[in-house]
């Protein structure tokens, strides 16, 4: 029988909401709070996503209470304890005992790499403290990979309940299974393996993405625990493209992001993270694509006019950001870049406007002027609305020519027409708009489908760019210290 009972089952790893001023902002963590308490077993502050190795001892200490007091015992507080030095850890822990967490979750220590014997003696002193102690195994950030039979050795220590592992590494997993399987629970912390993770035998799962998207996890560990494996596979398949970001792409800053979308403003992540940095622009474009797939932004009317003033709604993905109402269309831009890999990256600027304004009028012009072109320097490949393509590079070879106009061109199209079927652009606009994309396809790209795809996804973030008039220009300063041209560093 394992050590307790109630450790299992799906638990948020918080976030640390921030102000401006990068100060603690209380009163948006407990609104994140009482956004997962409903769907979760167990919360988690201070750990890997909350931002840990970034606060003061004082600012643990405040969100290990601010959790605490806040949800008053509805479900368990698991405190992330974990420092670099034995003797912060035995301190961090003892307050978070005091303040009357549930368990603690302390991390290896990291930075200096130390072996594996002295892994095992700072979880033996920290056990002393008499807080039931999850170990956390997350290579990727600390540096040292537990081995299992470092962690066999220390589910036999008295307060030892779980092991947390955030490594992805599946053989390692099996292994903890073989070893210590029904004495300590088994935690998966890699959002991209949760499924098999569950489906092998772990007893559940603390998650960045657990912040977004807690039901849709506990729906997964449901089906798990009836034994729908098909169903688990499914689901995990649906969120796949979303958690696979929030692993690879910072997960404390493409989390906020992502909060910030479905109307939980959380403020950024700490320095040195910036807005735009790791957690690139095509991945908030795509967190976006994913958190509507997901039903997670809601679809609501905007307005807007036509050419005659006369009002018109689409049915609109609409986030904070999103205006209330779109205005004048006469003459709008967007821009959106989408990969990978780098040989096959979408890059699109878009020009949207009334088609008898400046967009349509430099769309005719352009088709008159390239009457008994060679047909490489531009094509016409909608009529409702009308829609242009332009490459910014030179086309030389006719298999360059395929990339554009019908693989790229594929992929924004079935953009545009998926866009028109939503309602995102309004039927009652298909005969008075007209769109010029300005489409860059790499002269090395070789794979037909993922340059249809990328162009699909970018097309689709330009169009809402465009609508929306984003960036403003305070995202455009504010991210300026992170701005990169994606080549830049390419030989």
């Amino acid at each position: 029988m394992p050590k307790v009972d109630w450790l299992k089952g799906i638990f948020p790893a918080l976030v640390t909401p921030f102000t401006k001023d990068e100060e603690i902002d209380v009163e948006a963590y407990k609104k994140l709070i009482d956004f997962v308490i409903d769907d979760v077993n167990g919360v988690v502050p201070c750990g890997t996503t909350g931002e840990f190795v970034y606060l003061s001892m004082k600012e643990k200490m405040k969100l290990f209470d601010t959790a605490i007091d806040h949800i008053g015992g509805r479900v368990p507080v698991i405190a992330g304890t974990g420092c670099e030095s034995t003797k912060e850890t035995i301190e961090t822990t003892q307050y978070a005992k005091d303040a009357g967490a549930k368990a603690c979750l302390v991390v290896s220590p990291f930075f200096f790499r130390p072996q594996f014997n002295e892994v095992y003696d700072h979880y033996e002193k920290v056990n002393d403290v008499g807080l039931p102690l999850i170990v956390y195994n997350i290579p990727q950030c600390s540096g040292t990979h537990h081995r299992w039979w470092t962690t066999e050795g220390l589910a036999d220590l008295t307060n030892v309940i779980g092991v947390k592992d955030s490594s992805g590494d599946m053989p390692y997993m099996m292994a903890l299974f073989e070893k210590v399987k029904g004495q300590i629970a088994i935690l998966c912390g890699h959002d991209e393996i949760g499924m098999p993770a569950l489906a092998a035998g772990a007893d559940g799962l603390i998650l960045a993405s657990a912040n977004l998207i807690p039901d849709i996890w506990q729906e997964m560990y449901a089906a798990v625990q009836k034994g729908d494996i098909a169903k688990a596979q499914d689901i995990q398949a649906r969120i796949q493209k979303l958690v696979r970001i929030i692993a690879n792409k910072g997960a404390s800053q493409a989390v906020k992001e992502g909060l910030a979308m479905m109307g939980l403003p959380v403020g950024e992540s700490r320095r040195p993270i910036l807005s735009g940095g790791i957690f690139e622009r095509e991945d908030r474009e795509e967190v976006r694509a994913q958190l509507e797939f997901l039903g997670k932004i809601q679809r609501k009317k905007v307005e807007l006019k036509d050419r005659k003033g006369k009002t018109v709604h689409t049915d609109y993905p609409v986030c904070p950001k999103t205006p209330p109402d779109f205005g004048d269309l006469s003459f709008r831009n967007g821009e959106a870049f989408s990969g990978p890999p780098s040989s096959e990256v979408a890059h699109i600027d878009l020009l949207l406007g009334w088609k008898d304004g400046p967009v349509g009028t430099a769309l005719d012009e352009a088709l008159v002027r390239d009457n008994g072109g060679d047909g490489t320097r531009m094509k016409l490949v909608m009529d409702r609305p009308k829609l242009l393509i332009v490459p910014t590079v030179t086309i030389r070879t006719q298999r360059q020519e395929q990339h554009v106009f019908v693989h790229a061109a594929g992929g924004i199209v079935a953009a545009t027409q998926r866009l028109i079927e939503i309602g995102v652009i309004p039927g009652a606009l298909l005969d008075e708009i007209s769109m010029i994309a300005n489409v860059f396809v790499h002269p090395s790209a070789s794979i037909p489908k993922r340059i249809r795809l990328n162009n699909y996804k970018a097309m689709g973030a330009a169009v809402k760019k465009a609508l929306e008039h984003q960036p403003t220009l305070e995202e455009v300063l504010r991210e300026k210290a992170s701005a990169r041209h994606p080549f830049r560093y390419t030989p």
